[in-house]
């Protein structure tokens, strides 16, 4: 998760700020001040305020910013292993936000549908206890699914989601403890990915459990280690912001090193 003041509330605000500044000016006090300096004075010759000129060179910028980082694409930045092995602490990635949805700023509300989250996508979305919270987890189940979690082992609407053991490994949390796990390989509905168990757990089962109608069930890859649906409840749609696509840098902060095989790997 991460609980950063959100950088696209930022960018809003500012571009708004000078897209007002530089409005003000052109309705109100550009005439006046080529009246103050007279006809025969070029435009570019007319000293503007400081202000309203940085207002004015950085609108632009801003705004193209902006619709990037609204409607096309974000770095997010991996803070803890709940993905483990599939994303681990320090990775960032590229998620996009067109795939569930085009949505305002701020203000959250969609303005164009384009898709909705699939079996084993890795989304991003607000924590529903703390909006101010981004939340990263893999898609289990989508509205009307029944699933179940019975051994540690997945069931959506009473299919067997199938695991193979990998390898003995081991999982490392935010402060670089480590502990031993079993790395398996899960076929969640066709999208094959490793998952982490921890035999020294116990499981936590639950049956026939009903995913209401937009909303998501969304766990952790790192299933002993993950708060997720199974403590806090389902992920509502109005809560999803981006998909997570790809690796783009890693950093490891404990040996102060590039992860230089992990990046461009595709999630």
């Amino acid at each position: 998760m991460s609980t950063s003041f959100n950088i696209l509330s930022i960018i809003t605000y500012v571009t708004i700020l000078c897209g007002i500044i530089w409005l003000a000016d052109s309705l109100f006090f550009a005439a006046k001040r080529r009246a103050l300096y007279g006809p025969e004075t070029a435009t570019k010759d007319i000293k503007k305020p400081l202000l309203v000129d940085y207002a004015r060179s950085f609108f632009p910028w801003l705004f193209i910013v902006l619709l990037i980082r609204a409607f096309v694409l974000q770095i997010y930045t991996v803070p803890t292993g709940s993905l483990e092995p599939t994303i681990i602490p320090g990775d960032d990635l590229i998620a996009t936000m067109y795939n569930y949805g085009l949505h305002l700023p701020i203000i959250h509300t969609k303005i164009f549908a384009t898709g909705s989250p699939q079996h084993g996508d890795i989304m991003l979305f607000r924590d529903p206890s703390n909006p101010k919270i981004t939340l990263i987890k893999r898609v289990i189940g989508v509205p009307g699914d029944h699933i179940s979690y019975i051994n540690k082992i997945l069931y959506i609407n009473g299919k067997k989601q199938p695991q193979k053991f990998i390898a003995d490994s081991k999982a490392i949390s935010q402060h670089g403890k480590t502990w031993h796990v079993v790395k398996m390989q899960e076929d969640l509905d066709g999208v094959k990915h490793d998952i982490f168990l921890n035999p020294a757990i116990p499981t936590q089962n639950f049956k026939d459990l009903l995913v209401p109608k937009n909303d998501y069930f969304a766990m952790g890859d790192n299933r002993d280690d993950s708060l997720d649906s199974r403590y806090w409840g389902f992920a509502p749609s109005s809560s999803i912001i981006a998909k997570a696509n790809v690796i783009v840098f890693s950093w490891n902060k404990f040996s102060h090193s590039v992860r230089w095989q992990r990046i461009g790997e595709l999630l």
